[in-house]
């Protein structure tokens, strides 16, 4: 049986000194005589402070768990190796997943995710393809405990989704979903087609950060168009009688927002807000990071040529995503959700 490696080693990424200067300095801050005379401003200090003792606190619970665990194997008792193989699968499980949170260090990563996902070539096929794709990050947001809201959803004409927003909530939401952003293919059996002929799909996800009244994402009011109008559904109880869907219009960048999923004008109109000031801020931190092909503007087109990702069920089955060139066979596991092992790798190769 091996054990894991020295607990110093998991400092030196998880860069303990750094955060222990952080840590001064918002304490520092905090015992300003004028602190709280701008209470957001304290509030934001405060949070920043408390999550970064809260990471502290983990890493050192998690070293102690080694250094428990490396001194009970040094015992030699082999009644004990069963357990002490489970705890190293644990520790190493464990382990990998720090490793990924500690590449998360964007300006946003840490924090929600507004996920979009819209049919994009292939008619009926991919707007059942859109909401394939939807069921897929619901289940992995159930099995990594994210809580989730789908604030605005299209229906499909014959079947499926046109598109789908889904607010996505929990500590590092944003940083994980990203490696989803892009265009994905399916190639299928069509069960649309009379004939029964394969037929290829795709949709695009977005992936937009949630932004907070603090990043200076300002939206002149002159600037928008809003409109409003009766809530589309599937029939019956769905559909509402009344005029509570909201559409906005960022004029400037021509940025078009939806949202009809609530029965309240008011918090269809909040929930619209907030994906355009995401879509905001996902222009301005692209123009950062001077990747101006990526800007969102105009749509990325879903068609042939364009995918970052491939999932193949007829003539064979195979996940691939094109960046990274990870795959794996087990097509059904990835709908159903599994998809950390492609969100590993994306954040690894761009790291």
């Amino acid at each position: 049986m091996h054990c894991t490696k020295n607990p110093r080693h998991y400092w030196s990424f998880f860069d303990l000194p750094a955060r222990q200067v952080r840590i001064d300095e918002l304490q520092n801050l905090s015992e300003n005589p004028d602190f709280w005379k701008d209470n957001e401003r304290a509030q934001k200090v405060m949070r920043e402070l408390s999550e970064l003792r809260d990471e502290i606190s983990d890493w050192q619970k998690y070293s102690r768990s080694i250094e428990d665990t490396r001194e009970l194997a040094s015992l030699g008792d082999e009644s004990l190796f069963t357990d002490l193989e489970q705890e190293v699968i644990h520790l190493e499980e464990e382990l990998a997943q720090r490793e990924l949170t500690v590449l998360l260090s964007g300006r946003y990563d840490a924090g929600t995710a507004i996920l979009a996902i819209h049919a994009g070539a292939g008619g009926t096929d991919s707007q059942d393809w859109a909401a394939m794709l939807e069921r897929m990050y619901l289940r992995w947001c159930d099995r990594e405990r994210y809580a989730y809201e789908i604030i605005d959803t299209t229906e499909g004409e014959e079947a499926g989704i046109k598109s789908v927003t889904i607010v996505v909530t929990g500590k590092y939401a944003y940083g994980y979903l990203k490696a989803e952003k892009g265009v994905h293919r399916l190639v299928r059996l069509s069960p649309y087609d009379s004939a029964h002929r394969r037929h290829t799909s795709f949709a695009l996800v977005e992936v937009l950060p949630e932004v907070g009244n603090d990043d200076e994402i300002e939206i002149n009011p002159d600037d928008l168009r809003i409109d409003i109008f009766r809530s589309s559904g599937a029939g019956g109880q769905n559909v509402q009688k009344n005029a509570t869907a909201i559409r906005l219009t960022h004029i400037p960048t021509g940025i078009v927002v939806t949202c009809q999923n609530e029965r309240s004008q008011l918090q269809n109109r909040a929930n619209a807000m907030r994906v355009l000031k995401a879509r905001l801020a996902d222009i301005r931190q692209q123009e950062v990071d001077k990747q101006l092909d990526e800007i969102r503007g105009d749509y990325v087109k879903a068609e042939w040529g364009s995918q970052i990702r491939s999932y193949v069920l007829h003539p064979y089955q195979m996940v691939k995503d094109h960046r990274t060139e990870y795959e794996t066979g087990n097509v059904q596991a990835v709908l159903d959700g599994d998809l950390n092992a492609f969100i590993r790798a994306y954040l690894q190769s761009a790291k």
